[in-house]
């Protein structure tokens, strides 16, 4: 199914608010139009709508963007599906997805073991890095 850009478009604007849209509500909009959530992230760009409120935790937080943080313990299980993942050295944002849902955790928990581990999350699902 071929989704129209102004479909995109419309759902994004129904959502965002003061020019932003959250991650949450990015990936709403693409299971909604089942879509890739990497065009509704291009559709904000269009759109000149930043992506806010990273569900890991790495951008778009007030005040200080970023909100993720070193923990002081990983779980070994944690530890080694993040280290089964890694791609050259850094793990993809939406394998960190897949962990928090094998291992019933928070994407943020996983994003927050990958800062204690000292691993950098790339590849945006949205495209924002």
């Amino acid at each position: 199914m071929v989704v129209k850009e102004s479909v995109i478009e419309r759902e994004i604007l129904s959502r965002a608010m003061d020019n932003e849209l959250s991650c949450p509500d990015a990936f709403e909009v693409a299971w909604k139009l089942q879509i890739p959530a990497r065009d509704v992230g291009s559709a904000a760009d269009r759109l000149n709508h930043k992506i806010v409120k990273c569900q890991l935790g790495l951008f778009g937080h007030r005040p200080d963007k970023k909100i993720v943080k070193v923990n002081d313990f990983i779980s070994k299980d944690l530890e080694a599906a993040i280290h089964n993942r890694l791609d050259n050295g850094k793990i993809l944002c939406i394998n960190a997805w897949e962990i928090a849902g094998a291992l019933n955790l928070s994407r943020f928990s996983v994003s927050c073991a990958c800062e204690t581990l000292g691993i950098k999350i790339k590849e945006c699902q949205l495209g924002a890095f």
